[in-house]
């Protein structure tokens, strides 16, 4: 799978996109991240990709053809694949694992277009973006952020990623559930010892405890999740 992310400061998306197992997913070309900057393609000679906002208001406002230049470039790089573009904002639908599948399962490449300042031009949103997509109920001083989140979020669901699909099929929210507590060596630690079930080698019981314990933890901490 493929994503490329439109920002102000690609080194910094292509530095948290580079470590652990993202980093690792991209050397072995399980997926490909293009990190690209939206000010190479300002056709102002200070490469400036901001102005102020009709009507007033404090800040400034990315300007829609620098946004649009660049949109174009990245749609040409792999034109064939089955895209989606997205915008990250406060203003769209809150992300949960079960939209990082979606976008794992129904596309093939990613454009993520990171807002920054006060946001970006609506012109040029309507024109390119299929949809919005935030994080959570919160602001950030820009979409780079979010983006590393979704990229890592959707990458892990994508073959040769993971070890096994199994890895993020029983995480936490996969299953519309908060994962189960889980416990390695020692088997006692500060005076608390390992649940006797998970060394039974009852498989059947040790399902059945994790279950009961994902409920419990669901029903305490997100009593919401159960209700949908």
């Amino acid at each position: 799978m493929r994503f490329d992310i439109m920002t102000l400061f690609p080194e910094f998306v292509d530095y948290i996109l580079s470590e652990s197992i993202i980093g690792r997913a991209r050397k072995s070309g399980a997926i490909e991240v293009n990190a690209v900057n939206i000010r190479d393609y300002s056709e102002d000679k200070n490469r400036r990709v901001d102005d102020t906002p009709y009507g007033g208001g404090m800040g400034m406002l990315m300007a829609a053809p620098p946004v649009y230049n660049c949109y174009e470039a990245v749609k040409n790089m792999a034109p064939d694949m089955k895209t989606r573009v997205i915008y990250m904002s406060p203003k769209g639908k809150v992300f949960t694992q079960k939209e990082a599948e979606r976008l794992s399962n129904d596309y093939e490449r990613l454009i993520i277009l990171c807002g920054h300042y006060e946001g970006i031009d609506q012109r040029v949103l309507d024109e390119i973006v299929d949809e919005e997509i935030s994080i959570g109920d919160y602001v950030l001083t820009g979409g780079e952020v979010p983006a590393c989140i979704v990229v890592d979020s959707v990458a892990r669901t994508v073959d040769g990623v993971l070890s096994s699909s199994e890895c993020f099929e029983i995480e936490s929210l996969s299953d519309g559930l908060l994962e189960y507590p889980q416990y390695t060596r020692p088997y006692e630690f500060h005076g608390v010892k390992v649940p006797d079930v998970l060394i039974s080698g009852n498989h059947a019981k040790i399902k059945e405890w994790r279950r009961a314990e994902a409920l419990k933890l669901t029903e305490e901490r997100r009593p919401d999740l159960l209700h949908k």
